[in-house]
């Protein structure tokens, strides 16, 4: 997956939303005004996904790739290094995770 395979797949999801609220490097995407994802347009290319706490930990047992959050709750956010060692379903996967975590914890009048 490579960052253009990436912002399409989080902008194909129903009702999100792209910004530059940090700085001009710093891509997020929301949605109902909620982050689940972001990454930094400049290499490496990492990308910041929420995560259930017990899995995130897992996660970044299993896989060197994947680590704290960085500048994010780290108990509920990953960064993942796109290095090429997971495969691109599996990333599509832990997005998934992190948006249905984002729409799961909105009130139903806000859901898509």
């Amino acid at each position: 997956m490579n960052i253009e395979e990436f912002r399409d797949y989080c902008l194909a999801k129903k009702a999100v939303t792209e910004s530059f609220p940090f700085d001009a490097n710093t891509l997020v995407f929301k949605v109902a005004g909620k982050m689940f994802a972001l990454t930094d347009i400049r290499p490496p290319f990492k990308i910041n996904l929420k995560c259930d706490p017990e899995r995130a930990i897992e996660l970044r047992e299993q896989y060197p790739c994947v680590h704290p959050g960085y500048h994010m709750n780290k108990q509920l956010w990953n960064t993942i290094a796109i290095d090429g060692s997971l495969s691109t379903t599996f990333l599509k996967e832990l997005i998934d995770h992190s948006y249905d975590l984002i729409v799961e914890s909105l009130p139903k009048s806000k859901r898509p």
